[in-house]
């Protein structure tokens, strides 16, 4: 799960797929044990917000059942309003019927007073309400709620069922409202591109903190971290270093840092597991990777300038054409998964890295005044 956006607005993750799924089963057992063996209820559903909720709900219930929906609407925008609208009313004889109204949220309580409003003439013989979520700081009113599902604080939720302004109902997880406060870039290019040159640049104009693997991995080694030590084995054993130890690695300097305007994640991530490891950690946060900016320099004046940089560098790899090339093709096959996973997200960024420092600053920046 990662930071997502509907409209104007952020939302991060707040509650999982599985933990709705273990709640929905909770509550429906609990209306299943406490019904009288003889009764066949009817669920009454109130939309649009409890149609995925009714519908898992209605499916975990484990005896007889009738279903019916009623549409209200409450809501505009962000705010729960007063002014409830009965938009669709109920058609079924309710008489002597234990009726149990799901609702996918309960705040003020503006839409359940409405509710009793409603069936208080349908002569039903019990009337009984299931939230899935219930909001206890701004609950204004002396109702009875019979099964609660999970509090949460008063901050505006999207996600199953809920929306806002008409998007983010098909998720099938729960997310909260948030202001992300960082700007958070992905910085790529191919060796040679002057992606280390322009991260300096970068950091420096908008008070980022640059964070290299290479620098944070050269790091926890000579200082015989905890990580550098098993980095270290991983590498003496001539084996990759799995990408939880360097995950660890990055969200230690992450946490260093914590109050910083934003981070440059230079050579990280690599692989799409990364990336996604990446994205969870920060929404956690609620922040987000904001963009990844890649570097697009042709691989033949790419070539020139290594073998040229070798000349005083004293990098071996930068004096051989044949592995300046191996790394371009290693480079090229890591970065078109991760351009495709960024780019499904609208955060791909491709930038003509051919020019002078100054020029290629520019073009970046003009890219980062925009995220």
């Amino acid at each position: 799960m990662s930071i997502i956006k509907l409209h104007d607005l952020y939302f991060k993750p707040y509650v999982s797929k599985k933990e709705i799924n273990a709640i929905v089963h909770f509550m429906a057992d609990k209306v299943y044990e406490e019904m009288p063996k003889n009764e066949i209820p009817i669920f009454v559903g109130i939309l649009n917000g409890c149609f995925l909720f009714a519908a898992d709900f209605i499916r975990a219930y484990k005896g007889d059942c009738e279903v019916s929906f009623v549409k209200l609407s409450s809501y505009n925008g962000t705010k729960s309003s007063e002014n409830v609208k009965q938009l669709v009313g109920i058609n079924e004889d309710l008489s002597n019927r234990t009726v149990v109204i799901l609702e996918d949220i309960i705040d003020t309580g503006a839409t359940l007073q409405e509710i009793y409003n409603i069936f208080r003439t349908k002569n039903v013989k019990q009337l009984k309400v299931a939230t899935l979520f219930f909001k206890p700081e701004v609950f204004r009113k002396e109702l009875p709620i019979d099964y609660i599902g999970k509090n949460i604080d008063d901050k505006f939720i999207v996600g199953y069922g809920l929306d806002y302004n008409g998007l983010g109902r098909n998720y099938p997880e729960i997310y909260q409202l948030t202001i992300p406060k960082m700007k958070n870039i992905v910085l790529f290019g191919p060796p040679g591109a002057g992606k280390g040159t322009q991260a300096n640049f970068l950091k420096d104009m908008y008070n980022l903190v640059h964070i290299s693997t290479g620098d944070v991995f050269r790091f926890n080694i000579k200082n015989k971290t905890e990580l550098g030590l098993l980095a270290k084995q991983y590498m003496d054993e001539g084996d990759l270093v799995p990408d939880e130890v360097t995950i660890n690695m990055l969200k230690a300097e992450v946490e260093k840092n914590a109050d910083a305007n934003g981070f440059i994640f230079d050579g990280f991530p690599r692989t799409q597991s990364q990336a996604e490891a990446l994205d969870d950690f920060l929404a956690e946060k609620g922040e987000q990777i904001n963009g990844m900016v890649a570097l697009e320099v042709p691989e033949d004046i790419l070539v020139e300038r290594l073998l040229e940089r070798g000349k005083t560098s004293g990098r071996t790899d930068d004096t051989d054409e044949n592995k300046i090339r191996n790394r371009f093709n290693e480079y090229n096959t890591k970065t078109a998964i991760l351009k495709d996973y960024f780019e499904a997200q609208g955060k791909y960024f491709g930038i003509n890295g051919v020019g002078s420092i100054e020029e290629i600053t520019k073009r970046i920046s003009n890219v980062f005044d925009k995220l």
